[in-house]
């Protein structure tokens, strides 16, 4: 692979340069404002660097079919695709001639990631990040597999575990001072290296953002199995099973019995609903080569049914607008030989009615003709009390599944173990990037465990 630099006054400029010079076959890496060194520096424009990279693969060019222009209409969307082309080659060229918005990640190329999912599908492999799959829920984990999951809390349990006498009689002053951590009263029985793990757990999962209602219940835990000549490493056995049951079995989409099914996404406005139903869609389509057709019900906002639109053209799949639910009834029939039918709905603001109540009128209209699925899609950097008001602003209309995107926006993700606990809903989907359609994945349990109990993130 050829990784190369271009500078340019804009990004088109410097792109233009490395199309010049490397071929058309291009993907975009990184784009970053750059200045000269200097004090007249201040004075100029600041210029633009684009990081491309290029398959070293001469005839790439030509195998690759570049994408017609979508020229789907509601009339024409049940159209049939006129010649069988990859649908994962079709991605590649979109990305690099831009029909899609540019795929601007670090350390990978977007063909090469492509070129997974053509592994995936040939091998049948089962633990790559393109080919969802459905962890197991370990419950009966040993100490040693826990200390392997857990090194780094394990690691500052060996730090701060105190013993000595002296540091005892110091534990017992801090409670009267008002410690930072909320323990309860010191009970003779429990071993001073029990009530150092239970703070040293405390503290760890609230700066990790768990709610401090759920994490008592934890230390509550603790304490109760808390028996001189215990080992620490069953308590922190016990934690993380606890919490991986309490998260249970992710859901995916899994297909109806009784053909085709909808999978209706719904949120607020610019967590990435559109995104995360085109990996979704490339997945099923590439991947499970099943029959998707892709409609939207957001008119408020032409962008959004255009990237779906293109998404659909690439992947030779039907598209279509939904303007009233006499529509979505009419789709709903023309896409009846289908295997899913993945819905895009208005974000809105949880406080305006008008449209949640509209979202849920073609919601209604989708149950009363088959199969429905709902995910609530959220960002998983957004705050703890607006995620509150979100979730429970939409139980009041809808019985719905959690997706978090943005994955990696956020170091905290106590969030997911906060709402899944109050919400009740299943975890569904994660999403830590653009690409499509790899960054998505499906909801990890021992994953989020282990970094929420200080685990290193790999």
């Amino acid at each position: 692979m050829i990784i190369k630099k271009f500078v340019g006054k804009t990004e088109e400029d410097a792109t233009e340069q490395a199309r010049e010079e490397l071929g058309a076959g291009i993907v975009v890496m990184n784009v970053r404002p750059v200045r000269k060194v200097g004090f007249w520096s201040f004075f100029q424009k600041p210029k633009t660097e684009v990081t491309v990279a290029l398959e070293e693969e001469p005839d790439l060019a030509d195998k690759i079919v570049r994408p017609k222009k979508s020229t789907i209409t509601p009339e024409q969307s049940d159209s049939k695709p006129s010649e069988t082309v990859d649908p994962s080659k079709k991605l590649i060229k979109a990305s690099q001639s831009g029909v899609l918005p540019p795929l601007k990640v670090g350390g990978s190329s977007t063909s090469s990631k492509i070129a997974d999912i053509n592994a995936v599908v040939a091998e049948n492999a089962t633990a790559s990040s393109v080919v969802l799959e459905r962890p197991g829920v370990t419950v009966t984990p040993s100490s040693s597999v826990i200390e392997e999951k857990l090194d780094s809390l394990h690691s500052l349990l060996e730090k701060n575990i105190v013993r000595p006498q002296k540091e005892n009689e110091a534990s017992n002053a801090s409670d009267d001072k008002g410690d930072n951590v909320v323990v309860h009263a010191k009970d003779d029985t429990i071993p001073e290296e029990t009530l150092s793990f239970i703070k040293l757990l405390y503290n760890t999962m609230i700066e990790n953002e768990v709610d401090e209602h759920y994490v008592n219940d934890l230390t509550d835990e603790v304490e109760r199995f808390a028996k001189p000549g215990v080992p620490l490493e069953y308590f922190l056995s016990n934690v993380y099973q606890k919490m991986i049951l309490k998260f249970g079995n992710p859901e995916e989409i899994k297909p109806s019995e009784n053909g085709v099914k909808a999978e209706i996404f719904i949120g607020p406005t610019g967590v990435g609903k559109t995104t995360t139903i085109a990996k979704l869609a490339s997945k099923l389509t590439v991947v499970e080569h099943k029959k998707v057709a892709l409609i939207t019900v957001d008119t408020y906002r032409i962008a959004a049914a255009e990237q779906l639109r293109t998404y659909a053209s690439i992947l030779e799949i039907p598209f279509r607008v939904i303007y009233s639910v006499d529509d979505i009834k009419k789709a709903a029939d023309d896409f009846s030989d289908m295997d899913y039918i993945m819905v895009d709905t208005a974000g809105h603001s949880i406080h305006n009615e008008e449209q949640r109540s509209e979202v849920g009128s073609y919601v209604k209209a989708l149950k009363e003709k088959m199969d429905t699925d709902t995910f609530l899609v959220m960002s998983a950097s957004t705050k703890y009390r607006d995620l509150l008001e979100i979730v429970d602003n939409y139980k009041e209309d809808f019985d719905y599944k959690l997706i978090f995107t943005k994955m990696d926006e956020t170091n905290a993700v106590g969030n997911l173990y906060n709402l899944r606990l109050h919400t009740g809903a299943p975890m569904s989907y994660i999403t830590n990037g653009q690409n499509v359609p790899d960054d998505i994945a499906v909801f990890d349990a021992q994953r989020v465990v282990k970094n929420l109990l200080g685990g290193k993130k790999k």
